[in-house]
């Protein structure tokens, strides 16, 4: 079978006096069925060229169910009278979020069930608020985007997408009943946040670029049309949304760009008061909001970087403060990069990494304020940890969530008062695994500017043993977003097979401070792509890797554009799923989505000719070139509105008519950024691209 073959139609632009033809630009025409009919034939193409892995992926699907125990519930969370939990069930692709009562309010000890067999409730007491498997039948995709329960927890707000283009429509449940009020509410971004009164809920809305530029609050029993607008972000480089204080005492709106922050706040103790502007914005300042009471006294602590890069944690009053009125509670250090704080009526818990770890800090409240400050503390050499799943503000203990690449991901609670851990469950990870039979490793890479790279491998012991192995190695390196070490169920069926799994944390991402972040950004953004292909030769050379496959998603896509023009001989395979690759089209056209809110992260192409050749000079579409490219597999999504599904296909019709490159093209035709929905149908997705991988790292067989 032969490649589908895009029909060139050279469109011609000019920016800054330079001239680009693009013969492709057609395929943007997504309604077009000439557009549809040409990625129909990649897909079949693809399927025809990929037949020889059928009963590969069917393996590795197999091998991840057979791990998976199918029924189960998460550990439940405590709030405001009752446990919450998430179930699943074997069979079925979504589950059900469910709740029972606090039988001792005293005792903050989750319950465990005596049963979780489908037909059975899994806790005495049993409440189904969702049932996901419903709400998700006779649709082809579904996403629930959040659900919230009122304070008097007599209402459930929810918000699904069907479609995949992440525009949810919020509906509202009456728990007492079970019925569904008439309340819709449509294209909404994310969920809603009830008000104290539980009569009223907020929410956000996008523009049609989708960006988060409204803030609306809802009456309960009254149509959409007549919401009220509490809040209209009219700068195009930022975002907006809304939410509520663990306190239950503050009602706040955040406008965000990528390195400037604003907050307003509604006092409910005073609700009079209307809406305050905290701190107005300051180009290059970002700051968070969250109250907390230190010392018998209402304040706020503001996460900010107004005094250095890796950010501080200050204290100001519950009133509008300039920064200079921010007094210091954790001060600015280089070494450690300060990542977020959650107060609670007995202790703060902070979010931080240092090289290149995540911590968990926690400082003890009494009378006076402060009384103590310290680290969770665990002993693997790479680990992730993290707080989360801790609504009450009275609590005792810190829900947190421990991981590492050969650890199964692990729920602990945090006694702040005893200091003592307990484990609340650990992954279950079916048929026999032992950790024990896997190593980890923390190893460094030179950059082309003597920087060193860090990257985080796992691998089988008995596979090591025999010297070089076939590596899947990751990157992404892109908005500050680290790439942290956890566990995956799907990678076993690559390391079981005899090959490593690494992670490139190259600069562009956040694992060593702001400064990785700044120096793999705007104009740095090549270290992002030399630190990646630095970390491929170095597991060559070092005797680590036998072969080489990357991978990459979204920016970590664009990444893996970049390094197929840079070193293509370095990889005996490219898996660049939703791929940023066209990335000097979308940044010229600020009508497209995300684009001028994306200026601060990789520039202004359309303003500034400096930074037009610049993303010129790297752009993987733009740099394709006649020269043997290694097999390269791109895999995206018709209804994705973050990377629109024509970067890929322009990318790879590109490929082969400049290079003869042997490259696929997957499109999922009823999905959005995230892939397919569901989990079975995403781990047959997943067993698609790791069936491709294992053929490209020569353990097929």
């Amino acid at each position: 079978m032969q490649p589908p073959v895009a029909k060139q139609v050279p469109v011609t632009s000019v920016h800054h006096g330079r001239t680009r033809v693009d013969d492709y630009e057609w395929l943007r025409a997504k309604d077009d069925p000439e557009v549809i009919a040409y990625l129909e034939a990649e897909n079949a193409y693809t399927t025809e060229r990929t037949a020889h892995l059928a009963d590969l992926r069917q393996a590795i699907f197999e091998e991840i169910k057979a791990r998976t125990l199918e029924t189960d519930l998460s550990v439940p969370t405590r709030n405001r009278g009752y446990w919450y939990y998430g179930r699943s069930f074997e069979g079925k692709e979504y589950g059900a979020s469910c709740r029972v009562p606090v039988a001792d309010p005293t005792d903050w000890t989750p319950p465990t069930p005596a049963d979780v067999a489908p037909e059975s409730p899994a806790l005495p007491g049993e409440e189904v608020l969702l049932d996901l498997d419903a709400l998700a039948q006779g649709h082809d995709f579904f996403s629930l985007g959040g659900s919230s329960v009122s304070p008097d927890t007599t209402r459930l707000a929810y918000a699904v997408d069907v479609v995949g283009d992440e525009r949810y429509t919020i509906r509202v449940k009456d728990l007492t009943t079970g019925d569904l009020l008439d309340d819709v509410i449509e294209g909404v971004l994310g969920g809603a946040t009830w008000d104290r009164a539980g009569t009223s809920f907020y929410y956000s809305t996008v523009d049609d670029s989708w960006r988060p530029d409204k803030v609306w609050r809802h009456l309960l029993g009254t149509a959409q049309t007549d919401d009220e607008l509490i809040f209209h972000e009219s700068d195009e480089r930022f975002w907006t949304g809304v939410g509520r204080s663990r306190s239950d005492r503050f009602l706040m709106i955040e406008s965000g760009a990528k390195v400037t922050t604003e907050y307003r706040y509604l006092d409910l103790d005073d609700p009079e008061a209307g809406w305050q502007v905290f701190a107005p914005r300051e180009e290059g300042v970002e700051y968070n909001l969250e109250h907390a009471v230190l010392g018998g006294e209402d304040v706020f602590l503001v996460h900010h970087n107004a005094t250095g890069a890796d950010f501080e944690i200050g204290v100001a009053p519950v009133a509008p403060t300039p920064k200079e009125g921010w007094r210091p509670l954790i001060g600015h250090d280089p070494a450690v990069r300060l990542e977020g704080v959650d107060a609670f009526a007995t202790h703060l818990v902070v979010h931080q990494r240092s090289r290149g770890l995540t911590q968990l800090r926690i400082l003890d409240l009494g009378p006076d304020g402060v009384t103590d400050d310290y680290l969770v503390k665990f002993d693997d050499e790479l680990y992730t940890i993290g707080a989360g799943g801790n609504p009450a503000f009275d609590q005792p203990t810190v829900r947190l969530g421990y991981t590492t690449l050969r650890t199964p991901s692990s729920v602990y609670d945090y006694d702040v008062a005893t200091r003592s851990l307990s484990l609340r469950k650990r992954q279950p990870v079916l048929g026999g695994y032992d950790p024990d039979a896997y190593e980890e490793h923390r190893l460094w890479a030179v950059a082309d500017d003597g920087e060193r790279v860090p990257i985080s491998l796992v691998v089988r012991k008995d596979a090591r043993a025999g010297g070089a192995v076939p590596v899947h190695l990751y990157g992404y390196g892109s908005y500050e977003h680290s790439i942290d070490p956890g566990f995956s169920v799907a990678r076993l069926s690559v390391l079981d097979r005899g090959g490593a799994f690494a992670v490139a944390h190259v600069r562009g991402g956040g694992e060593l401070g702001r400064r990785w972040y700044d120096d793999g950004k705007l104009m740095h953004k090549r270290n992002t792509f030399t630190d990646f292909v630095a970390v491929a030769r170095h597991l060559r050379e070092t005797g680590w890797a036998s072969r080489v496959v990357a991978e990459g998603g979204s920016a970590g896509g664009l990444l893996m554009g970049a390094v197929a023009n840079l070193a293509p001989e370095l990889f005996d395979g490219i898996d660049a799923a939703v791929p940023f690759v066209d990335n000097l089209t979308t940044m010229l056209d600020a009508s497209l989505p995300l684009t001028v809110v994306e200026y601060d992260e990789w520039g202004n192409p359309e303003a500034d000719p400096e930074v037009y050749d610049y993303l010129a000079s790297y752009a993987p579409y733009d740099n394709v070139t006649d020269h043997p490219y290694p097999p390269i597999l791109a895999e995206t999504s018709l209804n994705d509105t973050r990377v629109l599904y024509v970067e890929p296909a322009k990318w790879v019709a590109r490929l082969r008519s400049v290079a003869g490159a042997d490259v696929l093209l997957k499109t999922e035709m009823s999905a959005g950024h995230g892939g397919v929905s569901g989990r079975y149908q995403a781990w047959h997705d997943r067993a698609f691209s790791l069936a491709w991988i294992l053929d490209r790292l020569g353990l097929a067989s």
